[in-house]
């Protein structure tokens, strides 16, 4: 028998917790259940993967950060951003706490508008309407902030085509010190643009300006980045309640608060980057007092997603196959992929298995379920050795992984709600082949039946 062939050894050294390229990826313990109920009681009810919203967070958050504003400011309401998700239960949550709805899009003014909100409760925002939306939005009495100059004339003409004056609001792009500034949506503010927009509305028959708005980014982690904002929208204000003799019924801020995610680059972990919403609140509200007059408060509408729901959502995730790669980095392989984690491009997540697992926890990466080699959830995390079977759960990703979700190479999961009374809600089934093809026709003469 002949002799072996020589193979040289391989020495790979673990450093949990240590920081690295990829931020400070490391094993945190595990998660058996989410609010009560057992992450294997929900597979094994629901499937895998499997999308799960804590309703007791949901409401948590959103009262705690309307708390915070409301003692801050009298004249404060939440609009729910429909982008961030437009589930409509997740929706109706926020909305029965209060908030009115925030849509960007003719399809989320309908997905608004089917959820039971009124039209005057709806903040129509984004740089395409169309006349039709515009109509619809103008007929029943919506907030609707234009974009552009080709906007502000296509609600002039819809608006003398209903034979009405109608109240616009206008977006703003303006420089509040950070990186990187927005311009693609609204007038520029520095430029005199925003000027010049407004004096059109102000001087059209048809058109009534009422509102300003302006959103300077997401995931904001500087609060004087707020205060800035603000400052600079109400010297605004006050320039063109002065000089045209109008009142400014509002300020809208957007969102951009942000959540616990851990950005990729970003070494610390979330609880030392993000401030706390107290923070926000008074670099923006104590700006308001500084400008505004006694007894004259415009209403201040924010625009909050990501900070309200990233936290209340979880994917469960099964482990389906696993490999050492050439450089023997252990790899799994789970069943679901970037198709249905969009925001995995941005940020690590909290990734924890369903039950505490005996073995010294090593470092490895994690791979989707799809024939794409781009489909990794995790380059770099720490975890115990995993069997096939055994659950991840992934955290946060409440926020944008629904709305942008893709039927692509796999169907799209289920998705369940763990209500406050320890109940399980089924909030979107899982999808079928009809739901995929029923948009679809086949010609008579490439049909193979």
């Amino acid at each position: 028998m002949g002799n072996k062939s020589y193979v040289k050894p391989t020495l790979v050294k673990q450093l949990a917790g240590v920081m690295n390229k990829f931020g400070n990826s490391y094993y945190k313990s595990y998660k058996e259940s989410i609010d009560g109920v057992s992450v294997s009681s929900l597979t094994e009810k629901y499937g895998s993967p499997l999308f799960v919203f804590s309703e007791k967070k949901l409401r948590n958050q959103y009262r705690t950060f309307y708390k915070t504003f409301s003692t801050n400011y009298p004249n404060v309401q939440f609009s729910w951003s429909y982008k961030t998700n437009y589930l409509g239960s997740i929706c109706n949550v926020y909305h029965q706490e209060g908030a009115i709805a925030e849509v960007v899009s003719a399809f989320e003014y309908e997905k608004a508008r089917a959820n039971g909100v009124k039209g005057s409760d709806i903040i129509f925002n984004g740089p395409y309407k169309g006349e039709k939306a515009l109509e619809k939005a103008f007929a029943e009495n919506a907030i609707v902030n234009l974009d552009s100059f080709d906007e502000i004339i296509l609600a002039e003409a819809v608006a003398k085509k209903m034979e009405k004056q109608v109240k616009v609001g206008i977006r703003l792009n303006l420089d509040a010190g950070i990186y990187p500034q927005w311009y693609k949506f609204g007038f520029n503010l520095e430029s005199g643009q925003a000027f010049e927009a407004a004096n059109r509305i102000v001087h059209s028959k048809y058109l009534n300006l009422n509102g300003l708005h302006c959103h300077i980014g997401t995931f904001i982690l500087e609060p004087q980045a707020y205060a800035k904002q603000v400052e600079k929208m109400l010297l605004f204000m006050q320039k063109l309640e002065k000089g045209f003799q109008i009142t400014i019924d509002y300020l809208d801020i957007g969102g951009g608060f942000p959540s616990q995610s851990r950005l990729k680059g970003i070494y610390l972990p979330p609880d030392i980057v993000v401030p706390d919403i107290d923070e926000y609140a008074e670099a923006i509200c104590s700006t308001l007092f500084k400008y505004l007059k006694p007894n004259e408060y415009p209403k201040l509408y924010l625009e909050t997603g990501r900070a309200l729901v990233d936290e209340a959502g979880y994917l469960i995730t099964s482990v389906i196959a696993q490999k050492n790669l050439p450089d023997n980095t252990k790899s799994y392989f789970v069943d679901s992929g970037i198709n249905l984690l969009y925001t995995s491009t941005w940020y690590n997540f909290n990734i924890q298995p369903d039950r505490q697992i005996l073995g010294v926890p090593e470092q490895c990466k994690i791979f989707g379920s799809l024939c794409m080699n781009i489909d990794v959830l995790a380059e770099s995390v720490y975890l115990p050795p995993l069997k096939n079977g055994h659950k991840l759960v992934f955290s946060p990703v409440g926020a944008y992984n629904i709305t942008q979700w893709m039927q692509f190479i796999s169907y799209r999961p289920a998705v369940v709600m763990v209500m406050t009374n320890g109940n399980t809600e089924l909030i979107r089934r899982a999808e079928k082949l009809e739901d995929v093809t029923g948009c679809e026709r086949i010609p008579e003469e490439l049909s193979l039946s």
